[in-house]
């Protein structure tokens, strides 16, 4: 099987054919476009969600903490609680252990989230530090946010651009190797997109406004657009000119000859919302520093359709993330 997240049709045959929901309490869960599992509690919705951190050897404790509360932030609410998981292999240090744990503790504050517990164990099941974390959110019944409200026509908004979290690994893996070619403030500027990875703030501004969200995670923003197309049953319309590629980005992308809408994206918060609120949601998010931008919109069509220099190219179903070409 090839490295990263499993195939479309994989994670269909061999993971959801096989699981069902028991209780009818559990509002959502497992499902392809879904960031969250959704549990209601009383007159509160639970949510949880899980992701490991496998395709970095820099910055685990940042991105473990990041990207798992990016999933509660897609609901518009803030986490509150985070459980970690940490496999080391037998030649790790304890004072590796103890910057990871420095370092989660130091994005976890940023966020006011608390870590609650978790696992650490020395195994040599593994050749590299593995770190896997679920994130926890409570919301009100009226914050749940219902499929069905999406139709044709919604616009389709991206934050801070494509790319962020896979130009910064690869920068931080490949550093070297860049500096070879380009200049050390290109290469600075890729390695600290990875200070960008949280969309805990976008989805907290963007609740008022917005539909529904999708974290960008692997297979970029393509991945992403795929799975939203499937998870609201529409079609998808975008335009290449309108999606914002870093400058840093373009280049190490070009070198590696990777496709940057296609490469791993925490950092990136992909937003739907009503034609009327595009405009508020977009000068919103830049009054608060977040650059935002309106790249295409739902359609009847059930198309998947990328439209790069007048011509429309047909958006595929998410393999490996570019990611793995380079690291």
């Amino acid at each position: 099987m090839k490295i990263g997240k499993l195939t479309i049709s994989d994670l269909k045959d061999l993971i959801f054919n096989n699981i069902k929901n028991n209780n009818d309490k559990i509002l959502s869960f497992g499902e392809i476009g879904s960031d969250c599992a959704a549990i209601e509690v009383g007159d509160n919705i639970v949510y949880l969600s899980t992701d490991p951190i496998t395709g970095s050897n820099s910055g685990l404790g940042k991105l473990a903490i990041n990207i798992n509360c990016n999933d509660i932030a897609t609901e518009g609410i803030p986490p509150i609680g985070i459980m970690l998981t940490i496999l080391a292999p037998p030649e790790t240090k304890k004072e590796e252990i103890a910057e990871i744990m420095r370092e989660a503790q130091q994005e976890a504050d940023k966020l006011g989230v608390s870590i609650i517990g978790g696992h650490t164990e020395i195994t040599a099941a593994v050749n590299k530090t593995i770190i896997s974390a679920t994130s926890i959110g409570i919301g009100t019944k009226d914050n749940f946010k219902k499929r069905e409200h999406i139709t044709a026509g919604d616009r389709l908004i991206i934050t801070k651009g494509v790319g962020i979290e896979g130009t910064g690994i690869i920068a931080f893996e490949k550093e070297s190797e860049l500096l070879d070619t380009f200049s050390k403030e290109l290469v600075n500027d890729a390695k600290a997109l990875l200070d960008l990875t949280s969309v805990v703030k976008d989805g907290i501004i963007a609740n008022k406004f917005s539909k529904g969200m999708h974290d960008v995670t692997e297979g970029g923003l393509l991945g992403a657009l795929w799975e939203s197309s499937c998870f609201y049953n529409l079609g998808v319309e975008i335009s290449y000119e309108k999606i914002f590629i870093p400058k840093c980005t373009k280049e190490i992308c070009n070198y590696f000859k990777i496709n940057p809408l296609k490469l791993i994206s925490s950092g990136t918060m992909l937003m739907v919302v009503g034609k009327n609120n595009a405009v508020p949601l977009i000068e919103k998010l830049k009054e608060n520093n977040i650059p935002a931008f309106d790249i295409g919109e739902f359609t009847t069509s059930k198309e998947k359709v990328l439209v790069k220099n007048g011509k429309r190219l047909e958006i595929m179903p998410p393999q490996s993330d570019e990611l793995y070409k380079v690291i």
